[in-house]
């Protein structure tokens, strides 16, 4: 009786092995058990899924492997001949403008079709555009499950696993940081302050760029969800441990000081600091050398603070001097001509803030920035319209 189970499980096993030849090796999904058998030493082997079953399954593991490979196969295609049309279009358009296709970059690709297709358009979506494939197609995911059925990652039914996964991993790194603060409680007894992760400057990702990151949908929530989280991992007091994981979603400002004028610091043979910089303020220029280190000499075309009589003008002079808390520190020289009083008192003006900015740090010249020190006003008298009285006053109208 055990002889005879036996090759008949014997039997069912070949017949699988050549099934699996044809299809898919699922071997592996077969599982059997073992019973002893009262009254008889030999073990019976049973299988638990019937071959009906196990061959459905293999069909349709088979035919969803096989629809992703299709899938894939088209984009593929699809994307090789888009970057072929790419690559004949970029080099048309780099012989139109005379230049070589091999050094034609992507920025003077937008600067040719700018110039040869000039648009009104106030919506940039709407404007003609040439880019890679790869920069508007969207990125396509790798297979999510093997040939058996079973997904790779444990996080797959929750249908965003990688979102999920990763609020899973800055769960972990909480965790972590929670541990060393308890450590280093132990090691020294007494807690002290580690350092403060500095993150001025930057904010966190966006939802489009975090949809682009996790390749999955995110709605308004979970990014809400996302950024509470990683502002707890943040106010952990060894938070600078994970500053290369945090960082990877701050999005750093842009930085409008590049666009500013600032004078070079120079030196005399005493060693003291100065700078030369200009000003200008409707038809009023100003040269300006500020000393650094001083103790409070103004000079303004050969006389001191008295040469502007009203006091408006004093303190529009004297403003980045005391937003800076600069007053009685600094030295400075200017030689104004041209316009009136208010336009040479703001001449100096920005003349001294672009010369202070030269000896501060980065923070306190973004201050500077926002306080409107050093943007230059433009604004100038609007000249007399033909047929009324002033720029803007019209004759008085009477009925009768």
């Amino acid at each position: 009786m055990a002889s005879s189970t036996l090759t008949f499980v014997r039997g069912r096993c070949c017949r699988l092995l050549v099934y699996s030849q044809s299809r898919i090796s699922i071997l592996s999904c077969l599982k059997f058990q073992s019973t002893s058998v009262t009254g008889d030493s030999s073990t019976d082997l049973k299988l638990i899924d019937s071959p009906v079953k196990i061959q459905q399954k293999a069909e349709k593991i088979s035919k969803a492997m096989m629809a992703y490979l299709e899938k894939t196969r088209k984009y593929d295609a699809m994307m090789a001949e888009e970057i072929s049309q790419y690559e004949i279009g970029r080099r048309h358009l780099a012989n139109i403008m005379g230049t070589d296709p091999e050094t034609f970059s992507q920025d003077d690709i937008d600067k040719a079709i700018a110039y040869l297709f000039p648009s009104g358009l106030y919506a940039k979506a709407a404007r003609p555009l040439m880019k890679h494939p790869y920069e508007i197609f969207p990125k396509k995911k790798m297979a999510q499950f093997g040939a058996d059925g079973r997904p790779f990652h444990h996080l797959f039914y929750t249908t965003k696993q990688n979102y999920y996964s990763l609020m899973h991993n800055i769960a972990w790194k909480v965790e972590e940081l929670k541990k060393e603060e308890d450590r280093s409680y132990q090691r020294g007894g007494v807690f002290r302050n580690p350092p403060i992760l500095n993150l001025k400057g930057s904010s966190w990702i966006d939802l489009e760029t975090l949809k682009a990151q996790v390749l999955e949908k995110i709605n308004e929530h979970e990014h809400r969800r996302f950024v509470l989280l990683m502002e707890h991992l943040v106010a952990q007091p060894f938070s600078y441990k994970e500053k290369d994981f945090i960082m990877k979603y701050r999005k750093e400002y842009e930085s409008q000081l590049s666009q500013f004028y600032f004078p070079e610091i120079e030196t005399t043979e005493n060693g003291k600091q100065f700078c030369i910089s200009t000003g200008k303020r409707k038809k009023a220029e100003a040269t300006l050398t500020l000393w650094i280190e001083g103790s409070g000499k103004i000079e303004i075309n050969g006389q001191d603070l008295s040469f502007f009589q009203s006091t408006k003008e004093r303190n529009q002079l004297l403003f980045p001097l005391q937003f800076l808390q600069k007053i009685g520190k600094v030295d400075f020289k200017a030689e104004v001509n041209g316009g009136g009083t208010s336009g040479q008192a703001g001449a100096i003006r920005l003349a001294l803030s672009r010369a202070l900015a030269s000896f501060m740090d980065e923070s306190t010249v973004e201050k500077m920035r926002l306080a409107g020190l050093l943007t230059r006003d433009l604004r100038r008298k609007e000249r007399k319209k033909p047929g009324q009285p002033r720029a803007r006053k019209k004759k008085t109208w009477k009925k009768r």
